[in-house]
């Protein structure tokens, strides 16, 4: 099969969420293609499949974290996000990574600072207690030189504050600061969105 056309097919699986379950050791395997492209879309997807079948992906948890230490940002950012999904339904299957994942906060490539920011999201959704402690990252992440980061940095406080709005009272004024003087209006946005669900 060339690389064209397993991406299909694995575009194909994808949508065919029935099959997801039992094709979680195949797709797994193609972790060890030669691929970028290949690995790239094996690790998306073993991210949703763990999303929805967390018992089945533990045994591939370790695959998918070797991949944080790769030099190629897409295979980093893929992994960051599919520890994040598979976090969110399963907090331990990837507690052993979880500190490490806040090296990526200063990722030099910035689509991975924004997977860190996302992943994050997943899991505090379901296991807010861990982030208690780490609120800073997040708040320095609001600075981020890059748009899509700084865009994606509010969502964070968001989905803490709904919850454990104690966790999020400090960066109150960061972030109406922010909601009225940032230049790109997604941010004021979704701060506006935090201090919302915080306040």
């Amino acid at each position: 099969m060339t690389e064209s056309e397993l991406y299909k097919s694995l575009g194909e699986l994808t949508k065919g969420k029935e099959r997801w379950e039992e094709s979680i050791p195949y797709v797994a395997s193609l972790l060890a293609s030669d691929s970028v492209k290949i690995q790239a879309k094996a690790l998306w997807l073993l991210g949703e499949m763990g999303l929805a079948f967390p018992l089945s992906i533990k045994d591939h948890v370790a695959a998918v974290a070797a991949f944080l230490d790769c030099g190629e940002p897409l295979l980093r950012e893929r992994a960051v996000n599919a520890l994040g999904r598979i976090g969110r339904s399963c907090y331990g299957s990837i507690e052993p990574y979880w500190a490490g994942l806040f090296r990526f906060a200063e990722d030099k490539a910035a689509s991975v600072r924004q997977a860190f920011i996302w992943a994050s999201e997943n899991i505090a959704t379901n296991t807010p207690d861990p982030y208690q402690d780490h609120m800073p990252v997040f708040s320095k992440l609001l600075h981020d030189a890059d748009d899509k980061v700084r865009m994606e940095a509010p969502e964070i406080f968001r989905v803490l504050g709904k919850r454990w709005p104690d966790f999020v009272k400090p960066y109150l004024e960061q972030l109406r600061h922010l909601a009225e003087t940032d230049p790109n209006r997604v941010v004021r946005i979704h701060c506006l969105g935090a201090i919302r669900e915080s306040d």
